[in-house]
């Protein structure tokens, strides 16, 4: 029997030490995704952002995102991606939405080298690319189009 039980009590420390490795590594990867959240929206400072008035004087190599339908917004308005932006409704979303399903901080655009990457920040209604529902992260090419809720936008780089 001494060896039935010293087999069980090397499974129980090595079922321990695995539960605390997945602890640790679940902690570390919410620290580092709250780091990229912060880095990409930062409260209260400048932002590279602009509005432009739709007439063709934003650079063409630079991301950006077309209304083609908003609430509260005009056709053809044009956002300059920079280096990345938040939508949603909220006070921090650099593209605010009034729109009555966009949370208020609903989905992020991240530069990633030469790439935009669209990312879903938990909401509730989801964020949809190409009417598919986004499940992850997922980089944008020309002519994608971006929805949430009754909000619709066109990328353009």
């Amino acid at each position: 029997m001494e060896p039935v039980s010293f087999v069980m009590q090397v499974a129980f420390v090595a079922v321990v030490y695995l539960f605390l490795l997945w602890v640790a590594r679940s902690a570390l990867k919410d620290l580092r995704g709250t780091t990229r959240d912060q880095q990409v929206a930062p409260a209260g400072e400048a932002t590279s952002l602009h509005a432009l008035s739709g007439s063709g004087n934003g650079s063409v190599a630079e991301a950006r995102l077309v209304v083609d339908r908003a609430p509260g917004h005009e056709r053809g308005m044009e956002y300059d991606i920079g280096e990345g932006a938040v939508l949603g409704r909220g006070d921090q979303a650099e593209i605010r939405l009034e729109d009555p399903f966009a949370s208020s901080r609903h989905a992020r655009l991240v530069r990633q080298g030469g790439v935009v990457v669209l990312e879903d920040l938990g909401s509730t209604n989801g964020t949809y690319l190409n009417e598919e529902l986004l499940t992850g992260p997922a980089p944008l090419h020309t002519g994608d189009r971006v929805r949430i809720g009754d909000s619709e936008f066109t990328y353009l780089a």
